[in-house]
């Protein structure tokens, strides 16, 4: 069983930076795919990015420009550096594996955005 874990969110004000990490419990010879997607309070989760194991990207139009996403391969791990925050980038954030077409989520990470 794969377990992700997901840091880096917390309390920052519009226009700052926070950078999540989400890391695999344990090496993955094959990841198809990894993402973050994010929900806010009264909202469906929504996706923000995705990057496929040949290194592809895709956004959200609401992010495109401010946010980053990239990985490490040799260490499981997918980032998103999330720049020019605003107040409605407040969700909680997950990430997500795609191994053997099979999708694993990360618990979530609280990221709040103060205008």
């Amino acid at each position: 069983q794969v377990q992700l874990e997901e840091s880096g969110g917390g309390l920052v004000q519009a226009g700052g930076s926070l950078r999540l990490s989400c890391a695999a419990s344990k090496s993955i010879f094959a990841i198809n795919s990894m993402g973050w997607y994010r929900q806010a309070p009264g909202k469906q989760r929504e996706l923000v990015a995705t990057i496929s194991s040949r290194g592809s990207t895709n956004y959200a139009d609401s992010v495109k420009g401010r946010f980053t996403i990239s990985r490490d391969n040799a260490k499981n791990t997918v980032y998103l550096q999330m720049n020019s925050l605003k107040s409605e980038d407040t969700a909680v954030y997950y990430c997500n594996f795609v191994i053997a077409l099979y999708p694993y989520w990360g618990q979530g990470t609280q990221v709040t955005v103060s205008s």
